[in-house]
């Protein structure tokens, strides 16, 4: 059977969901090489949609440069790597090239970032092998809803090279980089000790993973360098209307003696005096638009979700229909966006009476910064219950995801909170104590947004000049702490302002030291291992550019320079290749150190499967 379009996406669901969507009659599945495949009339032409895994292919490097003993590690920083199909995806290609052989046109459906850009290009070279004839089109949405399907598909555009050449740039400079470091640490280590690693095992290197393992072990180590140091705090409670009320002196003391003294005048005096008595209204406002970065960050704050979790779990909510695409940088609702027609989506689920009392306002919503150009910030496409989401997912998770995004995007329309913030500070005998409260008078997006509620400590009304007697005063010692380790929060924090990674991409570089066994994660705390910190004192010495995270940032503004035309993908490869070189001669110049520092860190705390394995 002649096919008139065949329609390619990134995933199954949503190959299936864009059939449903554009089929006019019924749908067929059928398996082409183990595939599902959805054939459908529309418009008196016979479609095909099929959905891919992914990427289908990878950048590598000729088959007789893959042999790690027989050939230096240098010598790849001169290869020109190919691009090969992943194993995983054979039977894809098949399906795809099988159907793409009598095609009249391909609507390339892949995500909307330039991943999909990339892999929308591989699918191309696919089918223009078998079909040089075929037409392609690229087809853009940022959410699985009938209304977006259609009106992409009515009006579908060009594909963009600069933003595929970019990708393809990254991934070989990735590629190198991490082939030439990862062979070069580990081939220094087996010839001095063929025991310390396990059988076929590796030390990795990443030009993304190992500046963010640097940032981790950088708070660790001055964490572990802390000198912790002693001092004293005087206290006071005075009693008002019958109740204690609890003051800190405003200094804290290094001396005992100090602390002592205050103290003494203090209790010999017994009475204070109301100096500042302050109680402001103040307002909460509610949080910007939701973007990757925020909802990974957020997830793992108040959630406990790991980021690259968190993701994952969002991915499949998008192709299912739940939320918008949630790989977005964008932090402003686009004027095309029906905020108002979001709203009556949620009328039919639990925030049911929170969505009507919003549509019967004039909402203004927040604004973050931000905008890819791309996708909008990430919200709701459909009104679900919980049990619809645990029903269909089978895990609570999924469910607080979702909640989360809604929840969200709700508070992003509310007013905002109103509190009252409150201080007192008295005066005794020229030293002051002083308080801080708040109270919460109108709840506004909290109602909604309970993730963001302050504390409430609520002082009582005091006026300047009231005398208050001193019920008690006493000296608390305590000590300076450390700086805590980096939370996966603050980690992605400071990822997104140095560049290293995509907003959708930094939780897997994350995931990625973990599962090497250079941190690990403890009470949302990373926590690096010896093995961690040995490579990053090895790589400090001769080869400190690779850990630092500007290095990656510049690389990620000039592979940024190729999207817009500014900058070849032959010039950045050259410029970031010549000076990893340069780095790689004076990291051999130091071998020896490098296997025995690291062999040590091996016997010390490598445990059985914290290693990666040689592919």
């Amino acid at each position: 059977m002649a096919i008139d379009a065949l329609v390619v996406a990134e995933k199954d669901s949503v190959a299936r969901a864009i059939a449903k969507y554009l089929a006019q009659g019924t749908i067929t599945v059928k398996r082409i090489y183990g595939i599902k495949t959805y054939w459908f009339t529309r418009n008196k032409q016979w479609w095909v949609s099929i959905g891919l895994r992914g990427h289908i292919m990878d950048v590598d490097f000729p088959e007789e440069l893959n042999n790690w003993r027989a050939v230096d590690p240098s010598r790849l920083f001169d290869a020109e790597p190919v691009l090969v199909i992943r194993d995983e995806n054979v039977n894809y290609v098949r399906a795809l090239a099988h159907l793409g052989s009598d095609a009249k046109i391909v609507y390339l459906a892949l995500d909307a970032d330039p991943e999909g850009e990339a892999i929308a290009y591989e699918a191309m070279f696919v089918v223009r092998n078998v079909n040089p004839r075929a037409v392609f089109k690229r087809v853009l949405f940022s959410a699985i809803t009938r209304t977006d399907i259609v009106n992409a598909f009515n009006s579908p555009t060009n594909l963009n090279p600069s933003l595929a050449k970019r990708v393809f740039t990254r991934m070989i400079l990735d590629l190198t980089l991490g082939a030439v470091f990862t062979r070069a640490l580990t081939l220094s280590v087996e010839e001095v000790d063929r025991n310390a690693l396990p059988r076929g095992s590796f030390l990795s290197y990443g030009p993304c993973q190992t500046p963010v393992l640097n940032l981790v072990v950088q708070r660790a180590i001055e964490r572990e360098n802390f000198k912790p140091e002693k001092y004293y705090v005087v206290h006071i409670a005075v009693d008002v209307a019958g109740k204690e009320l609890i003051l800190n002196h405003d200094g804290t003391f290094k001396e005992r003696s100090k602390a002592e003294e205050v103290l003494a005048l203090v209790r010999s005096v017994g009475r204070a005096k109301v100096v500042i008595a302050s109680y402001r209204e103040d307002l909460l406002e509610p949080p910007a638009p939701l973007d990757t970065l925020e909802l990974e960050r957020r997830a793992s704050r108040f959630l406990n979700i790991r980021p690259k979790a968190a993701l994952d779990i969002a991915e499949e909510l998008y192709r299912h229909g739940y939320i918008s695409y949630p790989r977005t940088e964008t932090t402003i609702y686009p004027q095309t966006l029906n905020l108002r027609q979001v709203l009556l989506e949620l009328v039919n689920s639990e925030y049911g009476d929170y969505a009507k009392a919003l549509l019967e306002t004039s909402f203004k919503p927040t604004r973050g910064d931000s905008d890819d150009g791309a996708h909008p910030p990430i919200y709701p496409t459909k009104g679900a219950r919980r049990s619809e989401i645990l029903r269909y997912f089978k895990n609570d998770k999924y469910w607080k995801i979702y909640d989360l995004v809604v929840r969200h995007f709700l508070a992003t329309l509310s007013p905002p909170a109103r509190i009252e913030r409150q201080r007192v500070v008295v005066e005794v005998s020229g030293h002051r104590f002083g308080t801080e409260g708040l109270r919460i008078i109108d709840r506004g997006y909290l109602t909604i947004y309970p993730y963001e509620e302050p504390s409430e400590k609520v002082l009582p009304r005091l006026r300047v000049g009231d005398e208050l007697r001193i019920a008690r005063a006493w000296i608390e010692e305590r000590e300076t702490e450390p700086p805590p380790y980096l939370s996966e929060s603050e980690l992605l924090r400071l990822m997104k302002k140095y560049g290293i990674g995509t907003d959708a991409t930094m939780q897997d570089h994350i995931h990625t030291n973990v599962i090497r066994g250079y941190f690990r994660i403890r009470n949302r705390q990373c926590i690096p291992t010896p093995l961690g910190k040995a490579v990053i004192n090895v790589l400090s010495k001769s080869g400190s550019e690779l850990i630092d995270p500007w290095f990656r940032a510049r690389m990620e503004r000039s592979l940024m320079e190729i999207s817009r035309g500014l900058l070849r993908p032959g010039e950045v490869l050259s410029m970031f290749k010549n000076e990893a070189r340069k780095i790689y001669e004076k990291l051999m110049k130091r071998r020896d150190d490098i296997a025995k520092e690291l062999i040590k860190a091996l016997r010390e705390s490598l445990q059985k499967g914290k290693v990666g394995k040689v592919t």
